[in-house]
């Protein structure tokens, strides 16, 4: 096992990147897309996890870490949903941008710019977001070690990333790095993808267990993602601490 996580050619190649995350039209445009299918479906098992009842603010007292958090784009909907959010990234000029960003959002969230084994933090959170981070990271195990250790007992860790397939080489670089250019060629590295049962194992030596695990989907003739039974290319997992 690796000393660092952190890959210093991932960490570049989103620095070129990184004044576009809030651009809808941009680079980052199909995670804006993405966007509103994950904060449901975090929405929905938090609440479920913590019995929590709807609210204009239903995550009101939940505190949520949000890992490789870029420039924000799921750490200011957590906020909004009412819970105390702290975002980290390895790339300085990602929270550079996240805390441009959060001036003009009228909200509190903490930003660090720090990889989880670098991150001085005395605090556990409710819930851990690692979301398409850990197909960028050096070491998967380590990171996922790490990450566990900030999260309370009978929190939950939600883990977003690409499954290893044929598939998922056909439609996650060849068709949305080479064909529909939605993402610039180069973004992803097959050989970073995980299988979900590899992730599972992974997951369990750092005390977590799967609760669940689903597929994510795009519908081209909707133009918008939906959560799926098919985990062949993207898949999100919930886990829980025990």
């Amino acid at each position: 096992m690796s000393n660092n996580t952190i890959n210093k050619k991932e960490i570049e190649k989103f620095n070129k990147i990184a004044e576009e995350w809030w651009d809808p039209d941009g680079k980052f445009k199909p995670l804006h897309k993405f966007n509103p299918i994950r904060i449901e479906y975090i929405k929905n098992n938090v609440m479920d996890n913590f019995n929590l009842s709807s609210d204009i603010k239903p995550f009101r007292g939940i505190s949520v870490l949000d890992i490789g958090c870029g420039g924000g784009l799921l750490s200011e909907p957590m906020a909004r949903l009412g819970a105390n959010v702290v975002g980290i990234d390895a790339s300085k000029k990602n929270i550079d941008v996240a805390k441009h960003h959060l001036n003009k959002s009228n909200l509190e969230i903490e930003y660090y710019n720090s990889s989880p084994e670098n991150f001085n933090s005395k605090r556990n959170f409710d819930v851990i977001l690692n979301m398409e981070i850990v197909e960028h990271v050096d070491d998967v195990q380590k990171f996922i070690n790490e990450s566990s250790k900030f999260l309370n007992k009978n929190g939950i860790m939600f883990i977003a990333t690409l499954n290893q397939t044929l598939k998922s080489y056909v439609f996650a670089i060849l068709g949305a790095e080479y064909i529909l250019r939605w993402l610039p060629i180069g973004t992803h590295d097959w050989n970073k993808f995980i299988k979900p049962k590899n992730l599972e194992k992974i997951c369990e030596s750092s005390m977590l267990k799967l609760k669940k695990v689903n597929g994510v989907k795009f519908n081209p003739i909707l133009n918008k993602w939906k959560i799926s039974n098919d985990k062949s290319v993207n898949y999100i997992s919930v886990f829980k601490k025990i």
